[in-house]
């Protein structure tokens, strides 16, 4: 008999509880949104990680201090092949807020192959 596969339960991240905006068009004169997948940071609780697409090979990550984040919106959960969930949102983050974006890669040749 085949094995059947059902999606895992998503591992629940809470950053903490904020209220929603009266005005939205308000809050997108103040804020800008990004997406993706929250993720404690390794050291800081005073910081968040958001991996802005998980199963890209090629990923790019945003960290901000929690303090610099307004709103936070659910969003859809993705689901890979293998049938693991993973937790979608979009955070509000004040604008000039100091955030970092990092996109990590794999060093290579340049693409002459080395010579012997």
């Amino acid at each position: 008999m085949p094995e059947t596969r059902y999606p895992k339960e998503a591992e629940k991240f809470e950053i903490q509880a904020y209220k929603r905006p009266k005005d939205g068009k308000a809050l997108r004169k103040t804020h800008v949104p990004f997406s993706g997948s929250p993720k404690r940071h390794p050291y800081d609780p005073e910081k968040v990680i958001l991996v802005a697409d998980p199963y890209n090979t090629q990923n790019l990550y945003y960290e901000f201090n929690k303090g610099d984040i307004s709103y936070v919106e659910e969003l859809p959960s993705i689901v890979n092949l293998e049938g693991e969930t993973i937790t979608m949102v979009r955070i509000w983050i004040k604008k000039m807020s100091v955030g970092v974006r990092c996109s990590p890669f794999i060093v290579e040749g340049t693409g002459k192959k080395a010579e012997s």
